[in-house]
């Protein structure tokens, strides 16, 4: 079977659903849907109803042939969170609709295509409610004046003690969101090279096809030339430590952001979660870019 792009095919919402997105998982729940889900991965831990459903792995490493025992009609899977090789095993007998949303239009758009095949007027009221915070936070930039902003996701060092940072691109939900909220991402241009020498500038770049350039390593020289005026730090993928962040407040004192210490740790799930989360990243997070 085709991996679905789209719900066009279904004339009425699936009795059963396996969600393989934590987020969407979230989402359905908060939508009035949560009753057809009947498997979600060991990541979908929100809202609290999700943790007594019938768990299917990992979003990486999920067992195939649990989702293929729970017979559902519809399986919600992501190109960025889930293995392909899940995702394509899994749509030899299923309806697959793999969804990739890299703006906060397009997650809206996802969640309006699972309201209006529910037909409930609950949904339509929730969702409707979503979008008029968004376009209030639309409305708002006009103004105000962008901050710029750095969010580290990951962190390491090359074997010769180089410290680097992982971030993310214009071309990602996050970035559509810091945008949103009065943020300006300062490396939305900033693409991704291989292998990691040629990315942190010590090589000379391979080119490659179909390779992910949206989440670029940045270098300590690369930070402090952007200038943030805000450093946000996100609990997942990677937990930021005290001592991470001190580490960041000595190598980064010559930004704006820790000299005015501009520096705070955020859920990370509200940054990277696209759905109804979107609604507590708006009141939650916006009051650090005002």
């Amino acid at each position: 079977m085709p991996i679905l792009s789209d719900l066009s095919g279904f004339s009425s919402f699936p009795e059963r659903v396996v969600s393989l997105v934590p987020s969407m998982s979230e989402s359905l729940f908060d939508l009035g849907m949560g009753a057809h889900l009947v498997g979600v991965t060991d990541y979908c831990i929100h809202p609290s109803q999700v943790l007594d459903l019938p768990k299917v792995g990992g979003t990486k490493n999920t067992r195939v042939n649990q989702v293929l025992q729970l017979s559902p009609d519809l399986v919600i899977a992501n190109q960025e969170e889930n293995s392909r090789i899940c995702v394509e095993e899994l749509a030899q007998t299923l309806n697959v609709w793999l969804t990739f949303p890299k703006t906060v239009r397009q997650a809206l758009d996802d969640l309006w295509q699972l309201v209006y095949l529910s037909r409930q007027e609950r949904a339509f009221a929730s969702l409707r409610t979503l979008e008029t915070a968004v376009e209030y936070a639309e409305n708002r930039l006009f103004d105000l004046q962008p901050v710029p902003v750095f969010v580290p996701i990951w962190q390491d060092q090359t074997p010769s003690g180089v410290h680097w940072w992982m971030t993310f691109n214009r071309d990602t939900y996050c970035h559509d969101l810091i945008r949103l909220m009065g943020g300006k991402n300062v490396f939305a241009e900033r693409k991704r090279r291989y292998p990691l020498d040629a990315d942190l500038g010590f090589a000379a770049e391979i080119a490659g096809e179909g390779v992910d350039t949206r989440y670029p390593h940045v270098t300590v020289e690369e930070v402090l030339e952007a200038q943030p005026e805000l450093i946000l730090l996100p609990d997942e993928p990677y937990l930021f430590q005290d001592e991470d962040v001190q580490e960041i407040f000595r190598l980064l004192e010559k930004t704006p952001a820790v000299k005015h210490n501009k520096v705070y740790g955020i859920e990370g799930s509200l940054l990277t979660w696209h759905g109804t989360r979107l609604g507590k990243a708006l009141a939650e997070l916006t009051q650090y870019f005002d």
